[in-house]
C-alpha cells in the first residue's frame, strides 16, 4: 500500500512480492461530508426508505452476482490480503452465505407485544412493537477479511434499511470496492451505500460526526477504544478487537487428534485471525511431546504468494509487520523459551511458522496479540493454574479445551473468561450466524450477522387506548 504525492489515489500490492495491482481515488472531507449529508437526508425523509421486499431483491441479486464471481473473488482476497487461496475461496463461499443469511433474519426482526393490563394502570391499553432502522452508519473494517467482514458491516445495514459508509483497510480496499459494486448492480441506489478510502484525519471526522447513528469498528483496540471516546453523544457502536486465544489441554486429550486442530487454528492466514490459536497450556509431562507434533507439522507448511494454489501460509500484510513478529520472538528467544520450528525471517514479507516452548510469562508472546505464524506452549502442573494463566490477561475472546472428560470440559466451560468456549475444536472456529464477540479490551457489543442487524435497528413501541 502507498499513496502517490498528489495523494488523490491508494495504490495496493499484493504482499508478497509488493507489486500493485491495483488502486483506489481517495475521498477528502468535502466528498465524505456530502455523503454524510446524503445518508442523514434520505434517513430523515421516510418516504425514502426501501421497502423490505425491495432490500431483500438487492441481496438476493448481490448474492447470485457473487456465486457468479465466486473465483474472481477469491483469487482478489489472495492477491490483495495474502490470504491463501484455499482459504480465499472458503471466504468467498462464508460471504455469499452471509447475505443470504441477511435475507433470512429479516424475517425475525420483528417487535412484540406487550402486556398493558398488568396493573390497573395498563388496563385499556394494548401495545406492540415493531424495529425501525437506526439511520446513518460508518463501517471502518479490517484487512485480514477483506469480503467477508465487509458483508458482516455493509450488508446487515442494507438489509435493515440504513444508509452506509463503508470505509475498508487500507491494505485491502479491492474487495470492498467490488462488493459495494455488485450491490449497484444488483440495484442498490448509490446514496445508500458508499465506498470510502481516506486518510486518518479524515476518517476520525466521518466517525465523530453527529450524523452517524451507528459505528461499526474492526481492527485495533487502540484504535477501537480512542474512536469510542471521541464519538458523538447518541452515536452506538460495535466494537471488534483481537485476543490472545488460549487453548487448555487436559492430560485425557489425545495429542495426535487435536494436531491438525491446533495447526490450523494457529496458522491459518499466518495467525493475522482475531481468534488465532496463540498460546496453549498443556500438562508438564504432555508439553514437550506436543510442541513437537506440532513443529512437525508446522515445518511442512508451504510459504509462499498467496495466489498460487499449493501455498498454505501466505505473507504478512506488510514488511513491518515480518519485522515485528521477528523482534517480539527474538524477546521471548532471549527470555528463554524454546525454539522448537521455525523462528526466523523467509524474505522481507513472510515468516516461518514458529512453536514456542514455555516462553517468559511477561514476553510480548506471552501478553499480546501477536497477529503472526507463531504459538506458545506452557507448561502447567493443574487445572486451576491452567485456567487462572488463561484469564490472566485484558482480552477475552474465543478459547478452546480438549479433553475426554465431561467434567473437565463443563469445568473450563464455566471458568475460562471467554465469550465462546470451544471443546475439542481450535479457538478459529466461527459460523456468521453465531455471536461472535470480544470482552474487556477485546471488544463492545456482539457482532454476527443476526446481532448486528439487532444492532442497527431500535424499538418502537406503539400504545392505544382501548
Amino acid at each position: 500500500m502507498s499513496i502517490s504525492k498528489q495523494k488523490t489515489d491508494l495504490e495496493v500490492v499484493n504482499p508478497f512480492d509488493l507489486q500493485v495491482i491495483g488502486s483506489v481515488a481517495l475521498c477528502g472531507w468535502p466528498r465524505v461530508d456530502d455523503y454524510l449529508e446524503s445518508a442523514q437526508a434520505l434517513f430523515r425523509k421516510r418516504s425514502n426508505w426501501l421497502p423490505a421486499y425491495k432490500r431483500i431483491e438487492v441481496l438476493d441479486k448481490a448474492a447470485r452476482i457473487m456465486e457468479d464471481r465466486a473465483a474472481e473473488l477469491a483469487l482478489l482476497i489472495a492477491n490483495e490480503g495474502g490470504k491463501p487461496l484455499i482459504d480465499a475461496e472458503i471466504e468467498v463461499a462464508r460471504a455469499i452465505d452471509g447475505v443470504g443469511l441477511c435475507i433470512k433474519e429479516l424475517s425475525h426482526l420483528t417487535g412484540r407485544e406487550i402486556p398493558m393490563d398488568l396493573t390497573a394502570a395498563g388496563a385499556g391499553r394494548i401495545a406492540f412493537g415493531s424495529r425501525e432502522p437506526i439511520g446513518p452508519v460508518v463501517a471502518i473494517s479490517a484487512f485480514n477479511h477483506p469480503l467477508n467482514l465487509i458483508v458482516h458491516q455493509v450488508a446487515p445495514a442494507v438489509a435493515v434499511g440504513c444508509p452506509v459508509l463503508v470505509k475498508p483497510a487500507v491494505d485491502t480496499p479491492l474487495s470492498c470496492q467490488t462488493f459495494v459494486k455488485i450491490l449497484y448492480e444488483a440495484g442498490l441506489p448509490e446514496e445508500w451505500c458508499r465506498f470510502v478510502v481516506c486518510d486518518n484525519s479524515v476518517a476520525e471526522k466521518m466517525i465523530t460526526d453527529s450524523r452517524v447513528a451507528f459505528f461499526s469498528f474492526i481492527g485495533s483496540g487502540k484504535v477501537g477504544w480512542m474512536l469510542r471516546s471521541k464519538l458523538a453523544p447518541g452515536t452506538r457502536c460495535a466494537l471488534e478487537h483481537g485476543g490472545v486465544a488460549p487453548v487448555i489441554v487436559d492430560e485425557s486429550a489425545d495429542i495426535q487428534s487435536m494436531i491438525p486442530s491446533l495447526v490450523k487454528g494457529g496458522f491459518y492466514h499466518s495467525g493475522q485471525v482475531c481468534v488465532s490459536v496463540q498460546k496453549i497450556f498443556a500438562p508438564k509431562k504432555m508439553v514437550v511431546e506436543l510442541a513437537h507434533n506440532l513443529a512437525e507439522i508446522s515445518k511442512k507448511l508451504v510459504v509462499g504468494n498467496a495466489i498460487f494454489a499449493d501455498t498454505q501460509c501466505g505473507p504478512l500484510i506488510r514488511p513491518q509487520e515480518v519485522d515485528r513478529v521477528d523482534s517480539w520472538i527474538t524477546e521471548a528467544r532471549d527470555g528463554g523459551a524454546e525454539i522448537i520450528s521455525g523462528g526466523k525471517k523467509l524474505g522481507d514479507t513472510t515468516y516461518a511458522p514458529t512453536v514456542l516452548l514455555n516462553p517468559p510469562k511477561d514476553a510480548k508472546v506471552s501478553t499480546m496479540e501477536i497477529f503472526g505464524p507463531a504459538i506458545s506452549l506452557y507448561g502447567y502442573e493443574n487445572f486451576e493454574e491452567a485456567v487462572a494463566r488463561a484469564n490472566s490477561l485484558p482480552f477475552a475472546f474465543q478459547a478452546a479445551v480438549f479433553t475426554k472428560n465431561l467434567d473437565i470440559a463443563m469445568k473450563a466451560i464455566r471458568e475460562l473468561d471467554a465469550t465462546a468456549v470451544m471443546v475439542n475444536d481450535h479457538t478459529a472456529f466461527r459460523v456468521d450466524w453465531m455471536p461472535f464477540a470480544g470482552r474487556r479490551e477485546s471488544g463492545y457489543n456482539t457482532g454476527g450477522i443476526p446481532y448486528t442487524m439487532h444492532d442497527m435497528t431500535q424499538e418502537k413501541l406503539a400504545v392505544i387506548k382501548l
